[in-house]
């Protein structure tokens, strides 16, 4: 019985997907400020997600709230008295 062992090459696969930039000054350019516009284009588009999600959250807990008393369960009721403060002697 014979058998081939097959060696698969990945340099040739490699270069296939290798990311090349082209030769041309101009298209090198073009490319470079369409890469910037699409990073920019992000970073806005982010921005304003998470600034919509964080104005959905605030206006959730306003609605959830819009039934509910508004006293605090976190305020102590009590009666205080202000004490002076101790009236250091003067050094000699």
């Amino acid at each position: 019985m014979f058998s081939k062992t097959y060696r698969f090459d990945f340099a040739r696969v490699r270069g296939l997907f290798a990311p090349r930039k082209p030769r041309h000054p101009l298209l090198r350019l073009a490319l470079g400020l369409v890469g910037v516009a699409v990073l920019c284009l992000l970073v806005v588009v982010g921005v304003f997600v998470g600034a919509a999600m964080i104005v959905g959250g605030l206006l959730f807990k306003l609605l959830r709230q819009r039934g509910q008393p508004v006293a605090n369960s976190r305020v102590v009721e009590g009666e205080y008295r202000v004490l002076r403060k101790p009236v250091l002697p003067l050094s000699r």
